[in-house]
């Protein structure tokens, strides 16, 4: 029992330590110049998927910033799942508009659905949520990555707003995995951590990981990942490639949100070891060090379970207390560093008080993980201002 709570002790501590570790490889690694050279074919062919369940009511707005793209060469495919699209009308022939007969209830089954119903063979596809907003320059950022040879590209997702606390802390959450998982992750070598939305990949690479599969449920991303890693492949961090988010705004969307994706955690954080063991066989860094990012809990819980061995610590151990209170704060040191790179808005830093707050939520959606795919299939998301600064 002594050797369990010693690993136990050593598997959550070097989780607090990660961050300023990639960081340091980055540092290392940085002074090396590296300079992204970006060919000058001709337009790719894309494919943009924006998948919608039950809601339309933001799909104007998504559709009005894909069609202000600098970019000619792309058609858009929206999946309205379970959806009324009575109110719906598009006068651009650039937009095809798809509703299933059956629902499908699954991301990839609306992102296959939209695949089987292309009207021409696109080379690339993105995906782009119903709530989402892109940059004008989206596209052009990505193939800056695709030109280099990379099959498989993660672009960064900024908030929308910060109108409530839920939502500024949320997109503190994002920061943080934005440059820890996206940024140093892939530039140390090994590749970025996928989101959900805002990430594109060839469509044969798409359709060779997930087509035999029949994913019901959050977390498709995470098994699209382990696959694309699994391959050899890496997965770029296209930073300036930007899609705007709908933050979780209200207590109710956090808890439904959250307890999805603390279910998708338990169910898939076992591909860690699979990547690690073919790391360790190929001699692969980039599927080494992607499987131990796997493996680690989500933020509240490993900093929940961090306080309390440095508690017990304290009263049994004074030293590796010591050591516990040290990690614990290169962790802090580490989180503000993302947000001083990440260049997080003011309202980020004055919503920091609400972690207690926040971690208390989340404690409730852990309780609820194991039924969370049937309470909810998609996050809710709301239009008014409520629970301002």
């Amino acid at each position: 029992m002594h050797f369990i709570w010693q690993v136990f002790q050593c598997y959550i501590g070097f989780n607090l330590i990660m961050p300023i570790l990639l960081l340091a490889i980055y540092i290392v690694k940085s002074k090396k110049k590296q300079t992204l050279i970006s060919s000058n074919s001709e337009e790719a062919d894309y494919a943009i998927i924006v998948t919608a369940y039950e809601q339309t009511n933001l799909l104007h707005g998504v559709v009005r910033s894909i069609l202000q793209l600098n970019y000619s060469n792309y058609l858009i495919y929206i999946v309205a799942d379970k959806c009324d699209i009575s109110d719906l009308s598009f006068d651009d022939d650039r937009i095809i508009l798809l509703r299933p007969e059956k629902i499908l209830a699954s991301n990839t089954r609306s992102h296959f659905y939209a695949i089987n119903n292309f009207i021409r063979p696109h080379n690339r596809l993105t995906i782009i949520d119903s709530d989402n907003l892109v940059h004008p320059e989206y596209l052009n950022e990505l193939n800056k990555y695709f030109d280099k040879g990379f099959i498989a590209v993660q672009g960064l997702r900024a908030a929308k707003s910060f109108n409530t606390m839920y939502a500024a802390l949320d997109a503190a959450r994002d920061i943080y995995y934005h440059f820890y998982d996206g940024k140093l992750l892939f530039a140390d070598g090994s590749s970025a951590t996928l989101s959900g939305s805002g990430m594109a990949f060839t469509v044969q690479l798409y359709k060779d990981c997930l087509a035999h599969l029949d994913i019901v449920g959050a977390g498709f991303d995470k098994i699209l990942q382990k696959q694309i890693v699994g391959k050899g492949y890496r997965i770029a961090f296209a930073e300036h490639a930007i899609v705007y988010d709908e933050k979780t705004a209200h207590s109710d969307q956090l808890i439904n949100q959250r307890a999805r994706w603390i279910n998708t955690w338990f169910k898939y954080f076992s591909f860690g070891f699979n990547l690690i063991a073919k790391g360790l066989f190929k001699f692969s860094w980039n599927q080494l060090l992607f499987g131990l990012v796997l493996l680690r809990p989500p933020l509240f819980i490993f900093l929940l379970l961090s306080i309390c061995f440095f508690i017990i610590n304290l009263l049994f151990n004074p030293f590796i207390a010591i050591i516990w209170f040290c990690a614990i704060l290169l962790f802090v040191i580490g989180f503000l560093l993302s947000l001083m790179f990440g260049k997080a808005d003011p309202k980020i830093y004055q919503s920091l008080w609400g972690i207690p707050k926040f971690i208390y939520f989340q404690l409730i959606s852990l309780m609820q993980a194991n039924n969370a795919n049937k309470r909810s299939v998609a996050t809710k998301h709301y239009n008014d201002k409520l629970n301002k600064f």
